[in-house]
């Protein structure tokens, strides 16, 4: 979605050209109600919407690692702690880590951000019900405000991330059973858990008196939350193309490479870095992959999974790099946990995976995870080799570091709620 560019913007945008980098229209942001984005607050920190009441959004999304969690692949259920420091919990231990990296949250508010997770399997989509394509397909319910909404429920329902496994809580079975959205399914028994706390109950009251509290409806002041607590939009970058303040020495340099003869911007364009598009970059592979449920092994095809296009074979959705010095590990399966790492992938992404080293990656430990499989699977890395669309860019370390320092120039730190001191669950916060 665009905005008209005003005169201003536009004698903006001819400057910026000039200088190698032209984003277009300023981004538009949601503006949520105050009342609706601090009970969206609460719930995101309330591990209440999980099945076992272990594992909240934050766990996965925390503000102390840019609004992921610090590790290559996450451990949802069944494990303790936070970011690098969280471990399998003995008395539950995870069946698996969850297959792809956790993304990060920034500016999700704004309008252009209509594709979400890394396959870009939940998207806005004027031609389907509710106007929103997720893997519910016809048994999505209606109710959700935005796709950024919906987006914030599924991981509810996935057995490694929030609900469980079958038998270890009612919502688990429900999702082993296949009762997802469906009436007294997974989605109903976690609203009926939020609204049988009266603070909640009451707080609804308030933003949306007469309405069930359903899970649309929780959803909804969730994506409020989030839109409003991670909009960070004023960067050195954002400020020097406003011509507030200038970039000079390094992050100038960077950012005219990064525009310019290194062709970062090709894909990781306009003001938040990203095309929105998909791409094959030759990103290792590591983790139990993206399998479906009867299928005995751990690659992961990307796009291909949700379009059934052989042309989308490993393509995986463009990210925003705005805070991507907070952000690490990189790759839809973090196999890179240092930024100056997944930088060099870019420029020689086939010599870099065969080469790869999965002691790039930051992985808790979890007793029999094969984490290599697609490493050594016959024929997987060609396959994964044979899909890259990078051509090989030769920088010398200088201006890599250049561009290092310009990715550093994309830093907002925002953050405007922080972490609640507690949650009307009264169940343990993630700090």
């Amino acid at each position: 979605m665009r905005a008209t560019i005003a005169p201003a913007l536009l004698a903006l945008g001819l400057a910026a050209a000039a200088a190698g980098a032209d984003p277009g229209p300023r981004p538009v942001f949601a503006q949520p109600d105050p009342a609706r984005v601090e009970l969206g607050w609460l719930l995101f920190y309330d591990p209440i919407l999980s099945g076992s009441r272990t594992v909240s959004c934050a766990t996965c999304h925390h503000p102390r690692f840019g609004t992921s969690d610090g590790v290559s692949l996450s451990l949802g259920d069944g494990g303790t702690g936070l970011g690098p420091e969280r471990a399998v919990d003995p008395a539950n231990p995870p069946l698996q880590r969850i297959p792809r990296n956790a993304t990060a949250l920034w500016n999700l508010g704004a309008e252009e951000f209509t594709t979400f997770f890394h396959d870009g399997r939940l998207e806005e989509d004027p031609a389907r019900p509710g106007g929103i394509r997720t893997p519910l397909g016809a048994e999505m319910v209606a109710g959700f405000q935005s796709a950024l909404a919906a987006q914030a429920m599924f991981p509810v329902l996935s057995p490694d991330e929030m609900a469980g496994h079958y038998g270890e809580n009612d919502v688990a079975q429900a999702v082993g059973q296949g009762l997802l959205a469906h009436e007294g399914g997974a989605w109903d028994r976690l609203a009926a858990r939020v609204a049988a706390i009266p603070a909640y109950r009451d707080a609804f009251a308030g933003v949306a008196p007469g309405q069930e509290i359903d899970f649309p409806l929780i959803a909804n002041v969730i994506a409020d939350f989030i839109a409003f607590e991670w909009r960070a939009d004023d960067s050195a970058f954002d400020r020097h193309m406003r011509g507030e303040a200038e970039l000079s020495g390094a992050p100038l340099r960077g950012m005219e490479l990064f525009y310019g003869a290194a062709g970062c911007g090709t894909c990781h364009s306009g003001w938040f870095q990203t095309d929105h598009g998909f791409h094959a970059i030759a990103m290792p592979q590591i983790g139990p992959g993206k399998a479906g449920r009867f299928e005995a092994h751990h690659r992961d095809e990307g796009r291909m999974r949700v379009t059934g296009d052989p042309a989308d074979a490993y393509r995986f959705r463009t990210p925003s790099l705005r805070n991507v010095t907070l952000t690490a590990p990189y790759g839809h399966s973090g196999a890179y946990a240092e930024l100056e790492d997944v930088v060099r992938h870019h420029l020689d992404p086939v010599g870099a995976l065969r080469r790869y080293d999965p002691a790039h990656a930051r992985l808790p430990e979890l007793a029999g995870a094969d984490d290599r499989w697609a490493m050594r699977a016959p024929g997987e890395i060609d396959r994964i080799a044979a899909a890259n669309e990078l051509a090989p860019v030769t920088l010398s370390h200088a201006e890599v570091a250049d561009i290092l320092a310009f990715l550093a120039a994309l830093e907002d730190r925002a953050e405007r709620l922080g972490v609640p001191e507690a949650v009307p669950s009264g169940l343990p916060v993630d700090r």
